[in-house]
């Protein structure tokens, strides 16, 4: 049990709040005080986006992919667009970030650097970015290509996608336009640069036709553990969302992250790490125990195999006895979620699982924050405190559990000091406490001016 102390000095938790559909699993929209249309619900998603600012919440956060078929997960078959959807939220909030998910595999650089250039001049500076690779192998039906880029071409392509992009959102130093109309200039010329970004897989001339936000370019998040994922996050991101079971493996990814920055020549509080979970919070232990198993007896097997097929390209795991082992399916899912699907291969071989018991603990899991609202602070806090994490990125585990949270649990984390008051910024850059990115060009101008000198 934690003591109630803020134990880490100044430092405190950030939260980010996930809209996905209805909060819980994929059976949750059948719940008795569920939104069943949420995913398409704006009147739903602009009240989530209002109880997380009322709670202090650094970021919205939405989740997205590029294919479906008829077992995908019901809220994914009719949903936002996440830039859309965000720019919508932008007009009802005023402080909290707007984090979208979008693919490098199936986009181009110009697009996306104007996209999200826009809603965080929309927002005044609230934007982030959720870097994906598009795990899915039918993604690829769906933009004309022959065929899904293996796993490690993928981040390669992403590495340079994020440098094309970074490159455009420069195309303008911070003070380039003057407007001045008694002069009639509008910018100074010396202030626009051109990219000409000749590459492995993109050429984009540039420049960009947006400028500089107020904090200067949208936060960068790259979601993901494979290998692969905390290279390319190391390398170019500012934030990482992912996810492990224990506070013991998290504290091993979040040291190995933390030592691949020092490895690429940048400080370890450039970039945070986020463990996404799941909470749900009752009355008492049993009161939450009662509130996850009312939610996971919504899913049945059947809907478990088709959730568990996904993670491995939606294979048909229904071929299969059900309570015999976890079948040797090789390496498939390796051009997928491939840190998802090793982990998943591994626990069953280890734990000898039977396909039954790995189906419904990936479809209905146990939150990672489970009980009442002092016991979930208190999990928090020693996650927070142990070194494994920055923050979190939240999901209910059941319809209410996120205003619970927010009613419940944030004054407690208040209370202890490791949780704002209120908002003391009003960019999602001053929220997360990252620094201002200088310009690279302005930076080149003042290194010569500082030579010169």
């Amino acid at each position: 049990m934690s003591n109630g102390k803020n134990t880490t000095g100044s430092r405190q938790i950030k939260l980010g709040a996930i809209i996905q559909g209805p909060s819980g699993n994929m059976a949750a929209w059948r719940h008795k005080d569920a939104i069943a249309d949420a995913s398409i619900n704006f009147g739903y998603c602009k009240a989530l986006a209002k109880k997380a600012e009322e709670g202090k919440f650094d970021f919205l956060f939405v989740a997205d992919g590029l294919y479906i078929n008829h077992k995908s997960i019901p809220h994914f078959l009719n949903r936002f667009e996440p830039l859309t959807l965000l720019s919508g939220l932008a007009a009802v909030t005023s402080h909290i970030g707007l984090v979208a998910t979008l693919s490098t595999s199936y986009s181009d650089p110009f697009t996306v650097a104007r996209q999200f250039s826009s809603l965080d001049h929309v927002s005044e500076g609230r934007a982030g970015w959720n870097v994906v690779t598009s795990p899915l192998e039918g993604s690829a039906k769906n933009f004309s290509r022959a065929e899904h880029p293996e796993h490690g071409k993928r981040y390669r392509i992403a590495k340079e996608f994020l440098q094309v992009t970074k490159g455009l959102w420069d195309s303008w130093e911070d003070d380039a336009f003057l407007r001045d109309k008694d002069s009639g200039v509008f910018f100074d010329p010396e202030k626009l640069h051109t990219l000409h970004h000749r590459g492995e897989y993109f050429s984009v001339e540039g420049p960009l036709n947006v400028g500089r936000s107020a904090q200067g370019r949208p936060i960068v998040f790259q979601a993901g553990a494979s290998e692969d994922g905390k290279w390319l996050a190391s390398a170019e991101a500012d934030a990482i969302y992912t996810r492990q079971e224990t506070i013991e493996l998290a504290r091993e990814f979040y040291q190995d992250v933390k030592k691949r920055l020092r490895e690429n020549g940048r400080r370890g509080d450039d970039l945070l790490l986020f463990q996404g979970i799941s909470v749900i919070v009752g009355d008492s232990q049993e009161d939450a125990e009662r509130k996850y198993w009312e939610t996971a007896e919504l899913v049945t097997v059947e809907n478990a195999l088709d959730y568990l097929g996904r993670y491995f390209e939606h294979y048909d795991f229904s071929q299969y006895p059900l309570d015999e082992p976890f079948p040797d399916i090789g390496d498939l899912g390796q051009n997928s979620f491939r840190s998802t699907t090793d982990t998943i291969k591994r626990k069953a071989r280890e734990l000898g699982l039977t396909l039954r018991q790995v189906a419904l603990q990936a479809a209905t899991p146990l939150p990672t924050f489970l009980g009442t609202a002092e016991t979930v602070a208190d999990g928090l806090q020693q996650w927070f405190e142990a070194g494994a994490t920055d923050g979190f990125i939240l999901r209910g585990g059941t319809p209410t559990a996120f205003d619970d949270f927010v009613d419940k649990v944030i004054p407690i984390l208040q209370a202890r000091h490791l949780f704002r008051d209120d908002y003391e910024g009003k960019t999602l850059r001053d929220h997360l406490g990252l620094p201002f990115p200088i310009n690279r060009y302005a930076a080149s101008a003042a290194e010569v001016l500082a030579r010169a000198g």
